[in-house]
C-alpha cells in the first residue's frame, strides 16, 4: 500500500496537512475516520469522526502525519475518490471528489450513486 493511495482512495496534500493539524490537538493515537452512511439530501452522506481504535479490516491511509481510516463498506462507495481540503469564501471544509457519485448536493457531503 502506498502512503497516499490505497484501494483507489487518495488523500490530497492539502487534506493531509489539515488532518495532521487537527490530529495534533487530539490525544496520541487519534485518527480521522471517514465513512459513508445512508441519508443526506442525495441518498448517502460522508461522515468524519475522530477515532482511536482501528478495526482489523479498516483501510488505513497515512500521509504527512495524517492517518485516515475507512471501513470496508465505505471503501466500496469511495473507490477512486480523493479526500481534499478546500477553502473558499463560504468557509473551509473537507471535500470528497468521488467519481462514482452521479449527483451531489451543494454542501458537498451528500451524494447519490
Amino acid at each position: 500500500m502506498s502512503e497516499t493511495a490505497a484501494e483507489g482512495v487518495t488523500v490530497s496534500e492539502r487534506a493531509a496537512k489539515r488532518i495532521g493539524e487537527i490530529l495534533k490537538a487530539e490525544p496520541e493515537g487519534t485518527m480521522l475516520r471517514v465513512s459513508v452512511e445512508g441519508g443526506g439530501c442525495s441518498g448517502f452522506q460522508y461522515k468524519f469522526d475522530m477515532d482511536r481504535a482501528k478495526a482489523d479490516d479498516d483501510l488505513v491511509i497515512a500521509r504527512d502525519g495524517a492517518v485516515v481510516l475507512i471501513d470496508p463498506v465505505s471503501v466500496n462507495f469511495m473507490s477512486g475518490s480523493e479526500i481534499d481540503f478546500v477553502e473558499d469564501l463560504i468557509g473551509a471544509s473537507f471535500k470528497i471528489k468521488n467519481p462514482n457519485a452521479t449527483a451531489s448536493c451543494g454542501c458537498g457531503t451528500s451524494f447519490a450513486l
